[in-house]
């Protein structure tokens, strides 16, 4: 699934329906607060955060940016996948 990337909103979305996004604003230069995910319900079970975090983790990597997770989904993705704490 296809990802994109507008106002520190990472999201899938499918025949303009919002299936899944996950937020991430500044908090200072370079470092963002990874504060909610989100799945749409009928989704739910699917991957579709993983894909998401997965997309967001590169994007950091990409930008040099560091993040705080603060999202419960997050923390959890950064606990079940340590060798991407480098952006921690």
């Amino acid at each position: 699934m296809k990802t994109t990337i507008e106002n520190n909103i990472l999201y899938i979305k499918e025949n303009d329906q919002m299936l899944a996004y996950v937020t991430f604003p500044f908090i200072a230069e370079k470092v963002v607060n990874i504060n909610h995910t989100f799945t749409a319900p009928q989704m739910r079970g699917k991957g579709l955060a993983k894909i998401l975090l997965d997309d967001l983790y590169n994007y950091l990597k990409e930008k040099q940016y560091k993040a705080v997770p603060t999202c419960s989904y997050a923390v959890s993705y950064f606990e079940r996948y340590p060798e991407k704490k480098d952006v921690l």
